[in-house]
C-alpha cells in the first residue's frame, strides 16, 4: 500500500491529488518544499525584493488602496510573503500599514509568520493589489495520456504504489477537447500528453479573484509552438530527481502550458496577457547578474564583497539554463501591464 492509502490502478490525478495533499502528503510535511528542492525564493533574497518593487508599482498603478493586497499562492512557509513584506517596511512604511498579505496554501499555518497574514485555502475574493503564484500550477495535478499503437490518445493509469503505468480507456469529453486544441501534435505512439485543463481552471479562479490588479505565474513552462513530445512528469526528494512515484514519498510535477492558462486567465477578467522569462523579467525589476568593476575592491573593499555576493545571486535568479529559464505570466484586471515589466525584452502577447 503507498503512504497515501490509495491502491490499484488510477489516472495521475488523482494518485498525484493524494500524494501531495493528502492525509500525510508531501506538501503536508513539516519541512515544506524548502527540505527538498530550491526555488527562487530560496535561492536569494533578491527575488523577494523584485517582488516587492513590482508590488510597489501595482500599488502606484492603482492609485494606492488600502488595503492594499498581496495574495501569494502557493506560499509554502511564508518564505516569500515574509521576505516581500521585510522588503516593503524597510521601502514605505506607509505601504506597509496599507498591506494586506494573503498565505494560499494546503498546509497548516506555520509557526513564525507575522500575526496580519491571513493564511487560506484559496485566493481572497474581490481583493486589489498582487496575486503571485511562484511554482504553484506546475503542482496542480493533472491526468496524462498516451497515443497508443493505433493513434489513439489513451488516458494512462498509475498503480500508487511502484509507479508502475498501464493505458486506459481512451480520451473523452473536456480532456479530448483540451488535447485537440493545445496539444495537437501528439499523434505517433508512445507521444505523452498532460491534460491542463485543472491547471486552467485553477489560474482561472485565481485571476477572478482579483478586483483590480495583476496576477503573475512564474513556472517552468512551455507553448503549443514547443510542447515535448513525451511529457515533462518528474520527481524530486532531497534536492535530487527521482522517479516519479506518487506515493508521498516525492514531489511529483509536471511542466505548464502557459499559453492555456492565459487563454483561461483572460476568459476570468483579464484585460492584457503578456509573458517573458525570469531573466528578463527580473532584469526589467532591477536584479542583474554583472559583477562589481573591480576599482571598488581597493577603495572599498568590504562593499565590492557585499556586491560581489548580490551579483552571484543575480546570476543564479537570471540563468537561462536553471532558474532564470521559467516563464512569467503577467496578466492584469482593470489595470496596464505594470511600468517596470514593460521594459523586459522578449514579451509575446498570449492568444488563444
Amino acid at each position: 500500500m503507498s503512504g497515501t492509502g490509495l491502491t490499484g490502478w488510477t489516472g495521475w490525478r488523482e494518485a498525484t491529488g493524494r500524494a501531495l495533499y493528502g492525509d500525510g502528503g508531501f506538501y503536508r510535511r513539516p519541512e515544506g518544499p524548502a527540505g527538498h528542492f530550491r526555488t527562487s525564493v530560496h535561492a536569494s533574497p533578491r527575488f523577494a525584493a523584485a517582488v516587492a518593487r513590482l508590488l510597489a508599482e501595482v500599488d502606484e498603478q492603482l492609485g494606492r488602496p488600502d488595503p492594499l493586497a498581496l495574495v501569494d499562492v502557493g506560499a509554502g512557509r511564508g518564505e516569500l510573503l515574509c521576505g516581500v513584506l521585510a522588503a516593503v517596511r524597510r521601502a514605505d512604511p506607509e505601504r506597509a500599514a496599507r498591506l494586506r498579505a494573503y498565505g494560499v496554501e494546503v498546509a497548516a499555518r506555520p509557526g513564525g509568520l507575522p500575526a496580519g497574514v491571513v493564511w487560506c485555502q484559496a485566493p481572497p475574493p474581490g481583493v486589489s493589489g498582487l496575486l503571485f503564484a511562484n511554482e504553484w500550477l506546475d503542482n496542480v495535478p493533472l491526468e496524462i495520456a498516451e497515443v497508443d499503437g493505433a493513434g489513439v490518445l489513451r488516458y494512462v493509469l498509475v498503480d500508487p504504489v511502484s509507479g508502475a503505468e498501464r493505458l486506459g480507456g481512451p480520451l473523452a469529453g473536456a480532456d479530448a477537447a483540451w488535447a485537440d486544441r493545445w496539444w495537437p501534435g501528439a499523434v505517433e505512439e508512445g507521444c505523452r500528453v498532460e491534460l491542463g485543463g485543472p491547471r486552467d481552471e485553477a489560474w482561472g479562479a485565481a485571476v477572478a479573484s482579483l478586483e483590480r490588479g495583476a496576477a503573475v505565474a512564474v513556472d517552468y513552462a512551455h507553448s503549443a509552438a514547443d510542447r515535448p513530445p513525451f511529457g515533462t512528469l518528474a520527481g524530486f526528494r532531497g534536492g535530487r530527481e527521482v522517479r516519479p512515484v506518487p506515493d508521498g514519498s516525492c514531489d511529483v510535477t509536471a511542466h505548464v502550458a502557459l499559453d492555456a492558462c492565459a487563454a483561461a486567465g483572460r476568459a476570468a477578467g483579464a484585460v492584457h496577457s503578456l509573458w517573458t522569462t525570469q531573466r528578463e523579467a527580473l532584469r526589467a525589476l532591477g536584479v542583474a547578474g554583472s559583477r562589481p568593476p573591480l576599482a571598488l575592491a581597493s577603495t572599498d573593499p568590504a562593499a565590492y564583497l557585499r556586491a560581489l555576493g548580490a551579483a552571484g545571486e543575480g546570476a543564479e535568479l537570471t540563468d537561462p539554463a536553471g532558474l532564470g529559464g521559467f516563464g512569467w505570466l503577467v496578466q492584469t484586471v482593470r489595470m496596464p501591464v505594470p511600468g517596470g515589466l514593460r521594459g523586459a525584452r522578449e514579451w509575446q502577447t498570449c492568444r488563444s
